[in-house]
């Protein structure tokens, strides 16, 4: 058998998801949502949960019809072609890249306590036998991915399952043993910091963030049996498993701390060095379950940077379908898998974790990947149009209202992220921009220019927003809060109509579709 294995089925693309959307964050989640909502914060897991199902729908849409593999990185090249694919692609390939050694570095922190032996007493910087260990859990990502899809969605499902029990068990644990009703109500009320705070939870709180890992579905979508039913469900039963889940831990968290840890108000809530949930139990007296949750602690964000480096190749792949990186990263093992491409992003996320500080690496991560889902809610409105008569398992109704919001929520989250961020984002996409030049250099006669000129005012629009708006270190906070949220959804609306408008003429779609078919069909194979 040759090119890609369509061997996962609805419940191993679930965990897909579900295991890249529940990572390590729901450790500190419920913590930083009550600093800025108070208990409101429940209202924030539900705020980020529909906005992050409105732009999942949109893709499902998509995949469901065109099960391609690195769909958010191919995508884009039938509705807008190869410059606009690439800007997409390359950003998501930065974002991902950086995933696994952030998973690492979380990995060896939680280990920490355990093997002090991993850090440097002064610095806290990994020791030779640290950096060792990190290369050992980067190679086992991939050589986990390298066995075949099959095998990897059993290791992963066998990982998701203690993932989804740990976090569930806990929130039962802490309703029954400890849960204080009036820490809804007091000591000032349900909603103290209002809806600013509500938004805020869901911004820079880490809400929305926390469910961004629904995008594993798309690229994993050229390996899915039944993809026009499995796609779509997918992306459903994730996103509201996870929401349910997120939403309980955050129910219990607040009735189960003791009201006295309220004293000094809902955002200067702490516990010292120690991680909140660490602090609840053991003030409850549950000391037995720590050992579980530091097993939680260290399985969480392997889970993640297994299904990342899984996730990687497939956009590496599609990026090489779209004419960016070389030919020989399509090239796939007898197991069906793009091993170059496992191998290729091994070595970039190596060089992110020796030597890119990890702050730095943090905050390139959101946003890069973020960023490149801004083209779906554009491209399937496209591809209404493209594609009229193509026969579709799941049909968004409103589709261009639905859109418009799907793409002004991607444009609010990377806003969210911050100016710190988002002028990195910048410099990324710069370098991205050299390298393209570089790679068409000699025929930039095949560059797809008209469809790509609305990246330039939204890049720049989105950097300018940012840069005089209220969110991340270095920004001039001019533009009120509440208003700089309006201006980007009003931004967000112009720029929809203009990318809509810029999609590729009918000719070149067809083009692009014939070779995607070619290349599927004549995907080359090799021996391990």
């Amino acid at each position: 058998m040759t090119g890609l294995k369509r061997d996962i089925g609805l419940l191993g693309l679930t965990f897909i998801s579900v295991g890249g959307i529940i990572g390590s964050g729901w450790l500190f989640g419920p913590l930083l949502a009550v600093q800025h909502a108070g208990p409101a914060a429940t209202i924030s897991w539900i705020i980020g949960a529909v906005a992050m199902f409105i732009l999942a729908i949109t893709f499902a849409e998509i995949s469901a019809m065109l099960p391609i593999p690195g769909g958010i990185a191919r995508v884009p090249q039938f509705s807008h072609g190869n410059i606009v694919s690439m800007a997409m692609g390359w950003t998501a390939w930065i974002g991902y890249n950086t995933t696994a050694p952030i998973e690492v570095e979380a990995m060896l922190k939680y280990l920490a306590p355990y093997a002090p032996w991993l850090h440097t007493a002064e610095t806290g910087d990994l020791t030779g036998a640290g950096i060792f260990v990190a290369l050992v859990f980067m190679l086992l990502f991939v050589a986990v991915n390298a066995l075949g899809v099959k095998f990897f969605t059993r290791v992963n499902a066998a990982l998701t399952w203690a993932k989804i029990a740990i976090p569930v068990v806990l929130s039962v644990l802490l309703v029954a043993s400890r849960f204080n009703t009036e820490n809804f109500t007091q000591p000032d009320g349900f909603a103290p910091y209002g809806a600013q705070g509500i938004m805020a939870a869901v911004s820079t709180g880490g809400v929305i963030f926390s469910f961004i890992g629904f995008r594993h579905v798309v690229d994993m979508a050229g390996e899915v049996r039944n993809p026009k039913f499995a796609i779509p469900a997918a992306l459903v039963l994730s996103i509201v498993l996870c929401a349910v889940i997120y939403l309980g831990l955050q129910v219990a968290f607040i009735g189960a701390l003791d009201p006295s840890m309220l004293s000094k108000g809902w955002a200067q809530l702490s516990f010292g060095g120690e991680g909140p949930l660490d602090a609840i139990i053991m003030s409850i007296g549950l000391v037995w379950f720590l050992s579980l949750l530091n097993v939680g602690s260290v399985i969480g964000p392997f889970g993640n940077g297994l299904v990342a480096t899984g996730s990687n190749a497939r956009i590496a792949l599609a990026l090489s379908k779209n004419g960016f990186l070389p030919r020989r990263l399509q090239v796939l093992s007898s197991f069906g898998v793009p091993l170059w491409a496992l191998g290729l992003n091994c070595v970039i996320g190596t060089v992110f974790l020796l030597t890119v500080p990890f702050t730095t690496v943090i905050a390139l991560n959101g946003a890069a990947i973020v960023l490149s889902f801004a083209v779906g809610p554009i491209a399937v409105v496209c591809l209404r149009n493209l594609m009229p008569d193509h026969p579709r398992s799941i049909r968004i109704p409103a589709v261009r209202l639905v859109a418009l919001s799907a793409f002004a929520i991607a444009t609010l989250i990377v806003y969210w992220s911050g100016w710190d961020t988002v002028w990195r984002l910048g410099i990324a996409l710069i370098v991205g921009k050299i390298l393209l030049l570089i790679r068409f250099r000699g025929r930039l006669d095949e560059m797809d220019v008209t469809e790509a000129l609305w990246l330039v005012p939204y890049f720049s629009g989105l950097g300018l927003i940012s840069f005089l708006g209220q969110f991340g270190a270095g920004s001039l906070k001019q533009i009120p809060f509440g208003w700089d949220l309006l201006l980007c959804i009003l931004f967000s609306s112009i720029i929809f109509v203009l990318a809509v408008r810029s999609a590729l003429p009918s000719k070149k779609f067809n083009e692009y579709i014939a070779e995607e078919e070619i290349l599927d069909a004549k995907q080359p194979v090799i021996g391990l």
